[in-house]
Formats: C-alpha cells, sequence, structure tokens
C-alpha cells in the first residue's frame, strides 16, 4: 500500500495523505490519517487501523451460516437457555441496537463468563470450540482485548437507558457499592479507600442499581477506589436523569446517609427509602421516648416477628440557589419506622463484648492499636503505676449508653406510610450484595488484572450482562425452590450436557432430552429445544 513517513522524536511515523475540498473555505485541503510506524524498514500497523479494517470486513461479509464440511458436535443447552433469557429480557435486541455488529462477540463472551465458573477470558477458546455460541467462531484474546476498547460510554448508556425502561419504571431500585481490588498502577481510579473485602490492596469502587421487582441489575458506574459511599448520591441522580425514568425510587443502605443526599433526592422529587442511624437526632428523639415501653405485645408484628412503630415527621428541606445566591428552606413530609429485634439486641451485645474482650487484651499485654485508641479512652479508666503496673476499669455510664440501642434500627422514607411494606423492600437490599459476590466469585471479578482504562471499562460491561443472565436464572431457582437440589453450576451443567450435531449436507439434531430437563426449562419460562 501507498503511504508517507513522518520522524517525530526518533520515531518514524507512517500516514496517509487524502486531499478533500473544503466547501466552506473554497479551497483544497490534505487531511493525514497515521496507521502505524516503521519499524526497522516494516510498516507495523496501530490498533485503531486494524480495528477499522475489521470492522469493514465485516461490514462486507455476507451474513448467514457457513455450510458444514465435516461431522461435529457441540454442546447446546445451556447456551440455548441463555439465548433465550437474552431474547426474554431484552439484552439481545438492546444490545444489537447499541452495539451493532460486535454484539454477537459480546453476548458470547457474556454467556462464556456465566458458563464457566471463575474461569479467565483468555480461556474462551477451548469453550468456545465446545459450544455452540452466538458468534459461533474463535474470539482470540488480542480480538477480546479489541472488543473492551469498542465500547464506548456512549453506546453503554444507551443500552442502560433501553434496559431501565423495559423493567425499572415503578420498581424501587436498591443502590449499593463495593470494591475491587486491582494490582494495576496504570488504571487512574485505582486508589486507596476503605475495602470492603479487607484487602490491603489499591482499589476501585462499582456501584450497582438493582431492580427490586425484575430483580435485575439496571445500571453500574465506576468510582475511584477512595470515594467513600455518602459522596455518590449526587453523580447517581445526573447519571439516572439520563435514563429517563419517570421517577427514581431509591432503597439504600445507612451509609448513604447524610442531610445534603436527602435533600437533594427531595429536590428531583426522588423517592426514597434509607437507613437512619439511631445516633441521628431524629431517631434519638423519639428512641428516647418510647424505650421503656416499646417492647409490648401491642407493637409485636407477627408477620415480621418485629416490634414496630412508625411516626410522620417534618424534614428540615434546604436547596441552594447558586444564581441568587440564597437558600430555599421549608418542611417536607417523611416517615419514620422503628424496628426492635429480640435476636439481633443479642447479636449485637455479643459482638461488643467480644470487642471489649479484645481490647482489653491489648491494653493489658501492652500491645496497644493506634486505631483502637480512641475506644480505650472511651470504654475503660487505665491506671499505671511503678508498683502495680496497669490496672483496668470499665467505664459503665459509655459502656451502658453504647448498649442501649442494641436490636433497634431505623428507616426513612419520603413516600412508604407502611412500615410492613418498608422493611419488606429494604431486605431485598441483600439481593444486591449477592449480586455483588455473584459478580466476584462467578465472573472473574475477584481482582481486576486489566492494565488499560478501555480494558476496565468493556471488562466491567461485559461482566454485567452476564450478572444480567444469572440475576434471572438465580431468581427462578428460587421461586421453583431448585437450589435444594442444584447449585448454580449443577443446574447450568445438567442442561449443557445437551449436544448439537451438524453433518455435511444434513439439518442439524439435538441428543436426547430427558423429562428432568425438559421440567428446568420450564421452570425458567423458556420453550424446551428442538
Amino acid at each position: 500500500m501507498d503511504y508517507k513517513t513522518q520522524v517525530i522524536n526518533g520515531t518514524t511515523y507512517a500516514f496517509i495523505d487524502k486531499s478533500h475540498w473544503n466547501s466552506e473555505k473554497k479551497r483544497g485541503e490534505h487531511k493525514r490519517k497515521y496507521i502505524g510506524k516503521v519499524i526497522e524498514g516494516k510498516l507495523v500497523f496501530n490498533k485503531k487501523y486494524l480495528l477499522e479494517k475489521q470492522l469493514e470486513t465485516q461490514k462486507t461479509s455476507k451474513p448467514g451460516p457457513v455450510p458444514v464440511t465435516s461431522c461435529k458436535r457441540s454442546f447446546y443447552g445451556a447456551v440455548y437457555l441463555l439465548s433465550c433469557i437474552a431474547e426474554k429480557i431484552g439484552l439481545r435486541d438492546d444490545l444489537k441496537a447499541c452495539f451493532g455488529d460486535i454484539y454477537k462477540e459480546l453476548m458470547s463472551l457474556a454467556f462464556y463468563l456465566v458458563l464457566e465458573e471463575g474461569q479467565a477470558m483468555y480461556r474462551f477458546k477451548k469453550w468456545g470450540h465446545t459450544h455452540v455460541h452466538p458468534f459461533g467462531a474463535d474470539i482470540p484474546s488480542q480480538r477480546i482485548s479489541r472488543l473492551f476498547g469498542m465500547i464506548t460510554e456512549d453506546a453503554k448508556m444507551a443500552y442502560f437507558k433501553r434496559q431501565a425502561k423495559r423493567h425499572c419504571e415503578t420498581e424501587y431500585l436498591a443502590f449499593d457499592t463495593t470494591s475491587i481490588s486491582s494490582f494495576s498502577e496504570l488504571l487512574k481510579q485505582v486508589k486507596y479507600g476503605k475495602n470492603k473485602e479487607g484487602d490491603d490492596l489499591p482499589q476501585i469502587n462499582l456501584a450497582l442499581l438493582f431492580g427490586e421487582v425484575s430483580m435485575l441489575p439496571v445500571y453500574y458506574r465506576k468510582l475511584p477506589g477512595n470515594i467513600a459511599d455518602v459522596k455518590t448520591i449526587d453523580n447517581l441522580i445526573k447519571d439516572v436523569d439520563f435514563l429517563d425514568l419517570v421517577k427514581l425510587q431509591l432503597c439504600m443502605d445507612r451509609g448513604f446517609f447524610s442531610q445534603k443526599n436527602i435533600n437533594e433526592l427531595m429536590k428531583h422529587h426522588h423517592k426514597f427509602l434509607i437507613g437512619a442511624r439511631t445516633g441521628l437526632k431524629l431517631v434519638k428523639t423519639h428512641l428516647d421516648d418510647i424505650r421503656d415501653s416499646f417492647v409490648t405485645r401491642s407493637n409485636y408484628n407477627p408477620a415480621l416477628q418485629l416490634y414496630v412503630c412508625t411516626f410522620t415527621e417534618q424534614w428540615d428541606y434546604e436547596e441552594e440557589k447558586p444564581r441568587l445566591g440564597t437558600i430555599k428552606t421549608g418542611k417536607r413530609r417523611v416517615y419514620l419506622h422503628i424496628y426492635y429485634n429480640d435476636q439481633h439486641c443479642t447479636d449485637d451485645r455479643n459482638r461488643f463484648n467480644h470487642m471489649l474482650d479484645r481490647y482489653e487484651e491489648e491494653l493489658q499485654t501492652g500491645k496497644r492499636k493506634r486505631e483502637h485508641e480512641g475506644a480505650y479512652a472511651k470504654y475503660f479508666i487505665v491506671h499505671e503505676t511503678p508498683a502495680r503496673g496497669i490496672a483496668i476499669a470499665y467505664n459503665d455510664k459509655a459502656i451502658r449508653e453504647a448498649e442501649k440501642d442494641f436490636g433497634y434500627f431505623a428507616l426513612l422514607t419520603n413516600s412508604i406510610k407502611d412500615p410492613v411494606e418498608a422493611i419488606r423492600i429494604y431486605r431485598m437490599r441483600d439481593l444486591i450484595e449477592k449480586s455483588f459476590g455473584n459478580l466476584k466469585e462467578r465472573l472473574d471479578m475477584r481482582r481486576m488484572s486489566v492494565s488499560s482504562e478501555e480494558n476496565l471499562e468493556g471488562k466491567l460491561f461485559v461482566q454485567f450482562l452476564a450478572l444480567e443472565l444469572m440475576s434471572y436464572i438465580k431468581r427462578q431457582m428460587e421461586i421453583h425452590d431448585l437450589y435444594r437440589n442444584y447449585t448454580m453450576q449443577e443446574f447450568l451443567d445438567e442442561l449443557d450436557t445437551i449436544e448439537y450435531y451438524q453433518q455435511p449436507g444434513r439439518a442439524h439434531h439435538l441428543s436426547e432430552i430427558t423429562e428432568k430437563q425438559r421440567k428446568l426449562y420450564e421452570m425458567m419460562g423458556v420453550d424446551v429445544p428442538t
């Protein structure tokens, strides 16, 4: 091919010079397109040029099945299930609309992550050779890296927007974050922060929205590893507004509670349900009034097996008006639900005593820890003399103050009057925590090993697609009590044994499908393959 070269800082770059007519300036101009470098007399193409050529080849290639030239048998049953689920939840159509020609490759990678628990991407070749899958051919490691780089922010947000419209117009969305450790020093957002796994490694944080009715993940965003939960709401609201949800309904734990966050949600007329600390003034005032008479039969709810009461309160609302330089204030109605659980009270007391035992031992042995100094001063009275050594006494007043709220917890909401409905929705937050567990354990996400920002973004998105598929399966397994007999991997393996036979000049056919396998497909809401 014809190309020109230019030496910049000692490196020889190759480019194609294209002339074009500038209609505005009424003159001919030249535009350079860099295609690579010349190294030892040989042209080495850059990634961008190779990707463009590959896409051109895909667009000009004729669609349709490739004729079979030899006998082949492939595993089919589990991939068929995932393909049907992708149709049901709109994953396939939305991927095709947002990502065009590469959507089948993205689906195949997501299917691989679901079916091959904890396997790295580079092992796709072996799996792809033995399974029927949407793309139908090998996706080498180099191609996978390029695919990750082709997943743009615009395409991702368009996909989230479509999925949100399908599933999340009327349901509460559980919101939470998790930390993902990384060994890479090249990722900008990898920072040291509060690691929820206890790893002593830098990390990124991942925020996820999860539907309370659909039980499907809706949206995620990547955060720097040193960002605290309480600081994430403002940007979440901006991102979710882009999804065009009529009204956002968020369910969050108390780590996200702050006056600023509550005001921000109210400002945008969003509904919320959030855990509140018992030490919060609004909660503490009511607890002090009811604590002595709360645990009675009249406050007991047999359905929840909890003691329950509800208060209607006025929230001191503030909204800053930057243009005017003023602050708008007012009152907004909220509902405060307070609960008490005997078992939680016992558990809290046991944990507290174990903690005090550990601190006391550290004081007696002289192995004090800097991060515990505040607790030493709060709960112990320590005297040290040359003759008697260390004498330790308890600060009973501080200990009683800490113990008085054991077993109590509170929820604050601007929309749910019924305490039973509030706790039901709040408990659905467990789904999001389990989803993070699935994401890390099954989807090769405990440690991120990518070395570039674009690869990280792409890999996270494919893992999100896999999480959508797994979440659907998990829900159906729970509905039909399948976890009594199967783990998720065992369930998928049961269907994966169905084979797909291909022979030259003949129509394909499937291996025998047992009655057990037929019932499993029916429980998933999927037609039996024929």
